[in-house]
C-alpha cells in the first residue's frame, strides 16, 4: 500500500555559488553568481520518530551535489541551469518532484534579481529518458 504524500517539504533558500552563465560574451568569460532556492518533497514522520538523518533527505548532500554541479556548469540560460540542475536532482536522490529558482542578482538595471522558477517531476525524468 503507498503512503500518501504528506506534504512535508524541505528547502533550502539562498545557496550562493559562482558559475559561467550567460550569452553576452562578457558573461562567458567570468564567473557570475547565482542563489539558489530548492524545494523537495521528503516524510518527516519516520525522521521524527528515529531521529536518525537516514531517515530523511541529506540536505547537505543536496546542497554539495548542487554547487559541484552549478559551478561546473557553462549554460547561456539560466532555464537551462534550472531544469539541467531539477533533473539531476530527481535522477540522484529518490524524490518524487523538486520545485528550483535560480536568480542572478543585478542582472537588469534597477532590478534586485532575475530568474526563474521550475518544478519536474519524476514523469518529466521518465520523458526526457525516453
Amino acid at each position: 500500500m503507498t503512503i500518501p504524500s504528506s506534504g512535508d517539504r524541505i528547502f533550502l533558500r539562498g545557496l550562493t555559488v559562482e558559475c559561467i552563465i550567460g550569452f553576452i560574451e562578457w558573461e562567458r568569460r567570468v564567473k557570475q553568481t547565482v542563489v539558489i532556492d530548492l524545494e523537495l518533497p521528503v516524510d518527516c514522520r519516520r525522521a521524527a520518530r528515529t531521529d536518525s538523518v537516514a531517515d530523511t533527505l541529506d540536505y547537505k548532500k543536496v546542497a554539495k551535489r548542487m554547487i559541484a554541479f552549478v559551478e561546473s556548469s557553462e549554460f547561456h540560460l539560466v532555464e537551462t541551469l534550472a531544469h539541467r540542475a531539477a533533473m539531476l536532482l530527481l535522477r540522484e536522490f529518490d524524490i518524487e518532484w523538486v520545485r528550483i529558482s535560480i536568480n542572478k542578482p543585478g542582472a537588469i538595471r534597477g532590478s534586485r534579481d532575475v530568474g526563474v522558477t521550475i518544478e519536474r517531476t519524476r514523469a518529466d525524468l521518465e520523458q526526457e529518458s525516453a
